[in-house]
Order: C-alpha cells, then sequence, then structure tokens
C-alpha cells in the first residue's frame, strides 16, 4: 500500500466520487440560457477542469474562467485540445481581474467552500467589483446535512479499471458556525496495488436570510431566490440558487 498526496485525487476521478460541489451541476443549457439571457461577457466561478465552460465556449459565447487551482486549470487547458478559452488562477475574495462582466455565475456550490462569513462577504465585493452596472450574477448554495455515520461513502471504476473508493473517517457538524468539517479517506485499488490518502474538506453554509444580508452588506441587490424548479424558494430552502444585480 502507497500513500498519494490528497491533490492528485483531487484533480482525478475521486473528486467527483464524494463531492456535493459535483451534485448540483446542471446541463451546460442552463448556463448558456442564462448568458444569454442577462448578456456577455460572462464569468464563471470555480471553473475547475472545464465543466460547462469548455461547452460554452464551444457554443461560441464569450466566457472567461476563474478557479484558484493551478491543477484543475491545467487539466481545462488539456480538455480544451485547441479550443481558446481565457482563463485565470485566483480566489474568489481576491478577484481581480481585466474586465467586467454582464454575467457571473457559479456552477456549482463551490460558494460553500468559503469558509466564513467574512470570505463569503469578501468575494462577494469582489463580484460587486467585476459585474457591469446591470449586470446579473447567479450563486447556487446549499445547507449540507451531517452524514449518517462513518464507513464508506462511495465506490467506482475509473478508466483503467482501478477501483475508487471513498470513505468518512470524522465529521464536525457545527450548527452555531454553520460548517461541515470531514475527512475522508481515498483509496484506489488496480492489479493488486492499493494507493491511499486522506483529505479534509470543510463546507460552510448560509440560510437564505443570511446571505441576502451579506449580499446587501456588499453593495448587492437579490433580485431573486430560486428552487431547484426555478420557483421562488422560501426562508427555509436547504438548496437555492441567488440571483444578485449591483445596488444603486
Amino acid at each position: 500500500m502507497t500513500a498519494l498526496d490528497p491533490a492528485d485525487f483531487y484533480t482525478g476521478l475521486v473528486a467527483d466520487l464524494y463531492s456535493p460541489l459535483r451534485s448540483y451541476v446542471p446541463a451546460p443549457e442552463s448556463f448558456a440560457s442564462f448568458v444569454a439571457t442577462n448578456g456577455e461577457p460572462a464569468l464563471e466561478l470555480g471553473c475547475g477542469d472545464g465543466d460547462p465552460l469548455l461547452a460554452l465556449r464551444a457554443l461560441g459565447l464569450d466566457v472567461d474562467g476563474v478557479d484558484s487551482s493551478a491543477d484543475m486549470l491545467e487539466r481545462l487547458r488539456v480538455r480544451a485540445d485547441g479550443l481558446v478559452v481565457t482563463v485565470y488562477q485566483q480566489r474568489f475574495e481576491d478577484l481581480d481581474l481585466p474586465r467586467r462582466y454582464q454575467s457571473i455565475f457559479v456552477a456549482g456550490a463551490t460558494f460553500n467552500l468559503l469558509p466564513s462569513d467574512e470570505h463569503a462577504l469578501a468575494a462577494l465585493s469582489r463580484i460587486r467589483a467585476h459585474l457591469l452596472p446591470d449586470g446579473t450574477a447567479r450563486i447556487p448554495l446549499w445547507i449540507p446535512p451531517p452524514s449518517d455515520g462513518q464507513g464508506e461513502l462511495s465506490s467506482a471504476v475509473d478508466e483503467d479499471g482501478a477501483v475508487i473508493r471513498v470513505s468518512l473517517l470524522h465529521e464536525d457538524y457545527d450548527v452555531v458556525a454553520r460548517t461541515r468539517r470531514t475527512r475522508l479517506f481515498y483509496e484506489r485499488v488496480r492489479d493488486g496495488v492499493s494507493q491511499t490518502a486522506e483529505r479534509e474538506w470543510l463546507l460552510h453554509w448560509h440560510t437564505v436570510d443570511g446571505f441576502r444580508a451579506l449580499a446587501t452588506s456588499a453593495g448587492l441587490l437579490v433580485q431573486a431566490v430560486l428552487d431547484d424548479d426555478g420557483a421562488r424558494a422560501g426562508s427555509d430552502a436547504t438548496a437555492f440558487t441567488v440571483l444578485l444585480r449591483p445596488a444603486g
């Protein structure tokens, strides 16, 4: 058994096995519709290795991407396979790009990775700074439930025939801080050889009302709060998408 750097798993298939960041990513068509409705240029925050950014660029839409992971952006460039795409390596809360955008969106629940309200407020302020005066930002959010308990969470076979398993080792669920901290164990087994790694994930969640207050502090107006079906979400929603515009 050999140990791997957790980043090797994160930039590979295991990132898809256990991650709420992937489970809320709709088909590219919904983002193409968002950009078509609200206008170009557009920016995807947390573009990762290219979904749905590459699909939108293939449609000819003027969409840039930004992500904090150099490894994920390198995977994106490989997947682009000659498709021209502009991406930046930056954190949400430090966003400083050369142009402003008519449409800004997050494709998954990446915003939940910001570890505190202070980080979220900083990110919202930078989003506000990069929106054109009549631009729109779209941010999906999620309140994670506590896990059922320790043990294997998922298992899959990759294209090389390797079995990849993800197990929960420990979880700290803090309702007051609105955080869920989990330590995961990753294992890849191929031809009798096992490779393992551990990684800790911290998710920080927001209520509808709490996020509205942060947005207001950042100079943003909440235009709508929608559920997964596109209907108005209530204040007790656990999965919702917020549409934001610059205030004033």
